[in-house]
C-alpha cells in the first residue's frame, strides 16, 4: 500500500504545479486576446501600422498559448487520472470501499459457474480484479473469467502477467489513458458498426467533377483578385452555386455514413494514443510481443492510421456548422473530399480495425490480472500438468481478509472426488466456493491463491447457489435439476472439475439422499474430478463401494467456553458435531 501513497502524493504535487502554470496560461491567454482588440481598433482608428504588427503579435501569441493551454489541460487530465488510479488502490487496500465496475451485466445465470460462484456482481472476482476502463477491456476481461484457456495460453498469460506486473509506471499511465478517454460501449460499437457499413465507392465521374469545380472556382478568383473585373465575380457566384447543388448530391450519403457517430473523432483519438503506449514499449514476453505485431499494418504502426481516422472525422463533424459547410463546400466541396477519404481508410482497413481493439482489451485485461499479482505477491502462479492431477497447498479465497483468511491443503488425483461434511458456518461453502475460484484464476493464467498450485486446468462445473426463475415459472428445484443435466451433458464431452453444493434441497430427505447418491456414482462415473458438500451422513458411506475414488473430508465445530469455535481446517472423515441446536438453545429459539 505504501507504493500507491508514495505515487499518490508525487502525481498530486505534479497537478497542484500543473494547476498553477494553467492557470496562468489561462490568464495570459486571455490577456492576448484583449491586447488584439486594443491594438485592432487602434489600428483601424489611426491607421498606424505599429498597431498593426501588435495586434498580429497578439492574436499569434493568442494562438501560440492556446495550443500551449490545449497540451497542459491533456497533461492535467492524465494526472487527475493517476492521482485517482492510486486513491482507489488506497481505498481497495484499506479494505474502505472496492470502486471498480462489477460487471453485472456479464452475469449469466446458465453458464457452468460464473454466477455460483461470484464472478460477477457487488464483492464479485470480476470487481476485484477490474482495472480496465474502456469497453473492449471490460468485456475482455469478462470473457477471460468465463472460459479456461490451454495450457500453452495459460502458461503464455502468466509470463505475459509476471512482466507486467513488474511495470508498475507503464501499467498505471496506460490505465490513466484509458480514463480519459470516457469510452462507452456505444462508442464501441458505433465504430465496429461504420467499419461494416456498407459504403460503395465513389464513381470516377463524380471525383473527376470534384477536382474540376473547385479547381475552376480558385482560378477565377485569382483572376478576379488581380484583375478586379466583376464578371468573375459572376462567375464565382455561379460555380459556388455549381458545387453546392454537387455536394447535394452527396448530402444523404454523408449522413448514413456518419451516422451515430458524434464526437467519435475523440474516442479514436485516444484508442491511438493507447496503440501508441502499446507500440512504444519494449516488451520480452511472447505474448506481449505478439500483441505487439498485430499493430503493424501495411509497413505503418496502428496508432497512425487510428489518427488519420480520428483527423477525417473531426473534419467531417463541422459539416453540422452551416456557415463553415456551406463556405468549404462551396468553394472546395471539402465534405465531399473527406468522404471519398472516410470511404477509402474503411476499405483498406476495415479488417484489421477490430483486431486492433481487442489488442487493447487484452492489454487491459492483462494489466489488470498483473494488478492483482502486484497486490498479492504471496499468490503463485499455478506449474501446470495433462494427468489430471490438481494441487493446492494453503489454499484460501482470493478475496477474503489475508490478516484473517485460513488455508487448507487439498490434492486431486486422477478420478478422485471428495464428499465433504461439516455443520453450518464451518466453512463448506467457502471452501467449495475457494477450489472453483482459483480453478478459473489458474485456467486464464493468473496466480492462485496458495503457497504452491500445480493444476490441471479443467472445464468447471458448479451447482452451488441456483434461484426461481420467475419469469419463466420455474422452481428452484427445476432450476437445479436443469443444472444438473447441464453438468451431465458437459461431461459427456470430456472430464471437468464439478462443485456441487447441498444439492436437491426442493425434496423431501430420503428422495434428497438417494438422488444425491445417484448424483456422485454418475458424476465419478464420467471420470469428473472434485467435490459435493452435504449435510447427509449416509451419503458418506457411499466411500465404501468406491474407497479408490470417493473421499470423506469435513469441517467441525468446537464449543469452547460456551461459545461455536470454527477453526475452517479441513479433516479427513466424517463431520461429529453440530451446531444447529445449540445455537437455538443459546439464542433461545427452543
Amino acid at each position: 500500500m505504501k507504493v500507491y501513497q508514495v505515487r499518490k502524493a508525487n502525481y498530486t504535487n505534479q497537478l497542484y504545479s500543473l494547476n498553477k502554470k494553467y492557470n496562468s496560461i489561462s490568464f495570459f491567454r486571455l490577456m492576448a486576446i484583449v491586447f488584439f482588440l486594443v491594438a485592432l481598433y487602434y489600428f483601424v482608428q489611426t491607421d498606424k501600422n505599429y498597431w498593426g504588427v501588435l495586434a498580429f503579435l497578439s492574436f499569434a501569441t493568442f494562438l501560440i498559448l492556446m495550443r500551449y493551454h490545449s497540451t497542459l489541460l491533456i497533461q492535467k487530465q492524465l494526472l487527475q487520472a493517476l492521482v485517482e488510479v492510486n486513491e482507489n488502490e488506497i481505498a481497495y487496500l484499506q479494505r474502505e470501499k472496492i470502486p471498480f465496475e462489477e460487471g453485472s451485466e456479464f452475469n449469466d445465470f446458465n453458464h457452468p459457474y460464473s454466477y455460483d460462484l461470484d464472478i460477477f456482481g457487488t464483492h464479485s472476482l470480476f470487481q476485484n480484479l477490474n482495472r480496465t476502463a474502456t469497453f473492449i477491456g471490460k468485456k475482455t476481461l469478462a470473457e477471460r473469467l468465463t472460459t479456461i484457456l490451454s495450457n500453452d495460453e495459460i502458461e503464455e498469460n502468466q509470463t505475459a502477467i509476471q512482466e507486467l506486473s513488474d511495470q508498475l509506471d507503464w501499467r498505471q499511465e496506460f490505465l490513466a489513458l484509458a480514463k480519459v478517454s470516457q469510452d462507452t460501449q456505444s462508442s464501441y460499437e458505433n465504430l465496429l458498426k461504420w467499419s461494416v457499413f456498407n459504403s460503395k465507392p465513389i464513381a470516377l465521374v463524380s471525383r473527376i467533377i470534384s477536382f474540376v469545380l473547385p479547381a475552376l472556382f480558385i482560378g477565377f478568383l485569382v483572376t478576379y483578385l488581380v484583375t478586379f473585373q466583376s464578371v468573375y465575380l459572376t462567375i464565382l457566384s455561379y460555380l459556388f452555386v455549381c458545387n453546392m447543388a454537387f455536394m447535394g448530391l452527396f448530402f444523404k450519403r454523408i449522413q448514413a455514413e456518419i451516422a451515430h457517430t458524434a464526437d467519435i473523432d475523440k474516442t479514436i483519438h485516444q484508442y491511438s494514443l493507447l496503440l501508441q503506449k502499446i507500440e512504444s514499449e519494449t516488451f520480452t514476453s511472447k505474448k506481449l510481443k505478439d500483441l505487439q505485431k498485430k499493430l503493424m499494418f501495411e509497413k505503418v504502426q496502428a496508432s497512425g492510421h487510428l489518427k488519420e481516422l480520428s483527423e477525417l472525422f473531426s473534419k467531417m463533424d463541422t459539416i453540422a456548422n452551416l456557415i463553415t459547410a456551406s463556405l468549404f463546400n462551396g468553394t472546395v466541396l471539402y465534405h465531399f473530399h473527406v468522404l471519398y477519404s472516410l470511404i477509402a481508410w474503411k476499405r483498406e482497413h476495415v479488417k484489421a480495425i477490430k483486431n486492433w481493439l481487442e489488442v487493447i482489451g487484452e492489454f487491459e485485461m492483462l494489466n489488470s490480472v498483473a494488478n492483482f499479482s502486484f497486490n498479492n505477491p504471496d499468490f503463485v502462479y499455478p506449474k501446470l500438468n495433462t494427468q489430471f492431477e490438481i494441487t493446492f497447498s494453503d489454499l484460501s479465497h482470493p478475496l477474503l481478509n489475508p490478516i484473517t483468511r485460513i488455508g487448507n491443503d487439498i490434492s486431486f488425483q486422477p478420478e478422485s472426488f471428495l464428499i465433504l461434511t461439516g455443520s453450518n458456518m464451518s466453512g463448506k461453502s467457502t471452501f467449495l466456493r475457494s477450489l472453483g475460484i482459483n480453478m478459473v484464476l489458474a485456467g486464464m493464467g493468473s496466480p492462485v491463491c496458495a503457497a504452491k498450485a500445480n493444476v490441471h486446468p479443467l472445464p468447471v462445473l458448479v451447482s452451488m447457489r441456483l434461484s426461481d426463475s420467475l419469469s419463466d415459472s420455474e422452481s428452484y428445484f427445476f432450476a437445479e435439476i436443469k443444472r444438473l443435466k447441464q453438468i451431465m451433458d458437459a461431461l459427456e464431452n470430456q472430464p471437468a472439475f464439478v462443485l456441487l453444493d447441498e444439492i436437491l434441497r426442493g425434496t423431501n430427505s430420503d428422495d434428497k439422499r438417494n438422488g444425491t447418491i445417484e448424483v456422485i456414482k454418475k458424476v465419478i462415473a464420467k471420470k469428473a474430478i472434485g467435490a459435493i458438500a452435504t449435510h447427509d451422513i449416509e451419503v458418506c458411506l457411499t466411500t465404501n463401494e468406491y474407497p479408490n475414488i470417493l473421499t470423506n473430508t469435513c469441517f467441525e465445530v468446537e464449543i469452547i467456553a460456551d461459545e461455536l469455535h470454527f477453526d475452517y481446517k479441513l479433516r479427513n472423515g466424517i463431520c461429529k458435531n453440530k451446531s444447529a441446536t445449540f445455537l437455538m438453545k443459546k439464542m433461545g429459539v427452543i
